[in-house]
């Protein structure tokens, strides 16, 4: 078990946004360069929404002017609609991350659109990307893959659907979300193989909640299920704003020693994580809720 495994740190998006404590800007920009001093190379560093829903990502285009030029970094804005995306290629994101939902439900409350309005608006978000003077890379995250806050159980084969329509695009990395924290070992297998069947030459991200304390579990099963990458955020802070209940990601430097101890490779430096999580613990007014942040590393030095 030596092969790399890339974690994309997405804290000071989905960390931040539900987090009752708003941090300025300039803190945020500290937050993104200290979790690239400390390995991200990937890092979903902003979030093109209105502020008046999410006032946890207010100034997304200050925060990336304010970001030193990384040719070895790639900072991430995400877009829920045609509006965030202009508004990513203006502000010169690496990349970006296109949300939409696998249920109805949690598409109208989470962007007003319903699942038919969302697949028009991943069109015409594809089309528009690909006539940028420099195209930034592009990848959808699909949301609530394995529950939905209002509509329960979510049909495999729904979701295996829209797989197969994103992929179809032309779209080559497809994340699927677990938003509520539902998910388990056996049925994340399962959905990742059917997912790699639908979207043969995409590549697979996996993003979990630890909400019912079966988030490494899940990350696991889809390591082993052969996937390379997944989203994770330092700390373990973060949710949904509109999904009831939705806590906490997967903490960074809780995924990266249960990999390292296997012999995976991540590239980050554990350590610098754990300073992290303690600094935006910090910040927030809360000890972060992640393993490591309390416990340390083991062996001790």
């Amino acid at each position: 078990m030596s092969r790399p495994v890339q974690i994309v740190e997405v804290g000071p998006r989905d960390g931040l946004q539900n987090e009752t404590a708003i941090l300025e800007p300039t803190e945020r920009v500290e937050f993104i360069a200290r979790l690239e001093a400390a390995g991200a190379r990937r890092i979903e560093a902003v979030s093109f929404v209105h502020p008046k829903y999410v006032p946890q990502m207010a100034g997304a285009e200050e925060v990336m002017a304010a970001l030193p030029p990384a040719p070895d970094r790639s900072r991430i804005g995400l877009v829920l609609n045609a509006r965030g995306h202009e508004r990513a290629l203006a502000a010169g994101v690496d990349e970006v991350n296109v949300s939409i939902s696998a249920t109805e439900s949690f598409g109208l409350k989470n962007q007003g659109l319903d699942l038919a309005a969302q697949a028009e608006m991943v069109e015409g978000v594809v089309a528009r990307n690909a006539e940028a003077e420099s195209p930034p890379r592009l990848s959808v995250t699909l949301s609530c893959c394995w529950g939905c806050p209002f509509e329960g159980e979510v049909d495999p084969e729904a979701v295996v659907a829209i797989v197969r329509r994103v992929a179809a695009l032309g779209v080559a990395e497809i994340a699927l979300a677990d938003t509520i924290g539902t998910g388990d070992p056996w049925r994340v297998r399962s959905l990742v193989e059917q997912a790699r069947a639908a979207a043969p030459d995409a590549v697979l991200r996996l993003h979990f909640h630890d909400t019912r304390a079966t988030g490494l579990a899940n990350a696991a099963a889809g390591i082993e299920a052969g996937v390379d990458v997944l989203d994770a955020s330092c700390g373990g802070i973060g949710g949904c704003p509109f999904a009831p209940g939705a806590t906490g990601n997967i903490a960074t430097e809780d995924l990266v020693y249960m990999l390292e101890r296997g012999g995976f490779q991540t590239g980050y430096d554990l350590d610098a994580l754990i300073e992290t999580a303690r600094w935006i613990g910090d910040r927030l007014g809360r000890p972060a809720p992640s393993s490591l942040s309390r416990a340390g590393v083991f062996p001790r030095p």
